[in-house]
């Protein structure tokens, strides 16, 4: 990315929207070597929870957002899921992703923006993330986005190296998770 690009284009798209589906894949082949020897160790049925776990199911996710730069090339990748059930107040944020030329460029701000925008017109009471612990910038963003340390909550409770997070909102008043 060019130092000189400065507007940014958000758009809520589907799932699998192919840019987005392209985006998951980039942000797949850069995170997944990172945890790779994590299951070197770990019984086949154990790594079998802890993979369905991490999986997201297209039927849950409620908005995924998409940055372009101005030529429309997707630069960044975000999407909101419903857990339900204890978590039933909160939308949990999924694939924050921005390819490595536009870091540093406020991309990952106006997704994280952008997401709580749109879980509190949703009716969210708070939004709450999952990250890893070989993903210190992902952490040191949600810190300074005002996001704090929350315990492991279902379905990581198996993945040992769970960084957990959430964000009270500012919810709409019409707003509705059903």
């Amino acid at each position: 990315m060019s130092d000189t690009v400065t507007e940014w284009i958000v758009e809520a798209v589907a799932w699998d929207d192919p840019r987005a589906q392209a985006l998951r894949a980039d942000m797949d082949a850069e995170i997944g070597p990172r945890y790779a020897d994590r299951l070197d160790d770990v019984p086949a049925e154990l790594a079998a929870r802890m993979s369905r776990a991490l999986s997201v199911v297209p039927d849950s996710i409620v908005a995924t957002i998409i940055v372009t730069d101005a030529a429309h090339v997707p630069v960044g990748h975000a999407a909101l899921r419903a857990l339900g059930g204890d978590l039933a107040d909160a939308l949990e944020v999924k694939r924050v992703f921005v390819i490595p030329g536009a870091r540093g460029t406020g991309v990952s701000r106006l997704l994280m923006a952008e997401l709580e925008r749109t879980a509190a017109d949703l009716g969210a009471e708070r939004l709450i993330l999952q990250t890893g612990d070989r993903q210190p910038e992902a952490v040191a963003l949600y810190e300074r986005i005002g996001y704090t340390r929350i315990p492991i909550y279902p379905p990581y409770l198996e993945i040992s190296f769970s960084q957990c997070f959430e964000k009270p909102l500012a919810t709409a008043p019409s707003g509705s998770l059903d």
